[in-house]
């Protein structure tokens, strides 16, 4: 995808004609350079070209075409290390009662409030609620990708890991807005008539006229929506972030924030919400204060 998008249309620009066999280190290494400095994209995301053009480059090498990997002698930048911003509980109090009745309500509170990542949110399906049992099961997906410059929504009957594949409890305030959401789809259903999206029916999270609701339309619509209304900015997947904090301070333990969140490994967990440790140090802090020197 990025091939096409990004390093393709580069060596166009700043070096056309060049050849394959001509690539040297500082070719790829100016490319970084350029990444970084002049588009403003984070080290994680140079590190994703370079293994792309790496792997490109391997192939070619082992065919023949090349006599060694030019992206072998070059130095990658160091991957960021990432911490999530969040939202406190007074926050995301204000940014529920915002989105209210707004499509993108239920993004929101599957974010915020279960920790689902966006494509898990827009991958839910009713076959995914047992209404008797009181459980959310999440095992599906829809993200969008770009191909030859089209986009194109891609739906995965299969979670990120196995571990994102997990089962939550159904509690009654959403219990009812998913049971809203249903009446609302019957109805709009029968007021279109033909013209309503019967491809999607599967989908909890469809438009008015059926459609699913596109990543896109998140990734637009919810920083749009906090520059309005004057709130503190975070991106959508820090809402994740922000169920997490909470569950942690209201006790929960790391193991079963990492389970709630279908992280894989729990260093994950720890590694993304070392915030959340400190008052724990805090309070290992106060317990040694007796013995202190005066």
């Amino acid at each position: 995808m990025c091939i096409k998008s990004r390093i393709v249309p580069y060596f166009d620009k700043h070096h056309p004609g060049l050849q394959l066999n001509e690539i040297t280190p500082k070719h790829i290494q100016d490319f970084y350079s350029y990444e970084l400095r002049e588009r403003g994209v984070t080290t994680n995301t140079v590190i994703r070209r370079h293994a792309n053009i790496r792997k490109a480059l391997q192939y070619a090498f082992k065919i023949g075409l090349i006599e060694s990997n030019p992206a072998d002698k070059v130095e990658r930048p160091k991957k960021n290390h990432f911490t999530g911003g969040f939202y406190n509980e007074k926050e995301l109090e204000q940014l529920f009662g915002l989105v209210k009745g707004r499509t993108i309500e239920l993004g929101v509170i599957l974010a915020a409030f279960y920790g689902l990542r966006r494509s898990e949110a827009l991958g839910l399906k009713w076959s995914a609620i047992d209404f008797d049992q009181k459980t959310i099961t999440i095992r599906h997906t829809v993200t969008q990708v770009c191909v030859d410059g089209k986009s194109i929504i891609v739906e995965k009957d299969r979670t990120k890991t196995k571990s994102s594949y997990r089962t939550l409890p159904l509690v009654p305030p959403f219990e009812e807005l998913l049971r809203t959401l249903k009446t609302k789809q019957e109805q709009n259903r029968s007021l279109c008539g033909g013209v309503y999206c019967k491809k999607d029916a599967e989908y909890i999270y469809v438009n008015d006229i059926g459609e699913l609701v596109k990543p896109g339309y998140i990734t637009e619509h919810f920083p749009n929506m906090l520059k309005k209304n004057g709130m503190r900015k975070i991106r959508f997947h820090d809402l994740r972030h922000s169920c997490a904090s909470l569950l942690y301070a209201n006790g929960v333990s790391l193991k079963e924030i990492q389970e709630w969140l279908g992280h894989s490994d729990i260093s994950t967990t720890s590694n993304i919400y070392t915030h959340l440790d400190f008052n724990s140090k805090i309070a290992s802090a106060n317990a040694i204060m007796g013995v202190y020197p005066a």
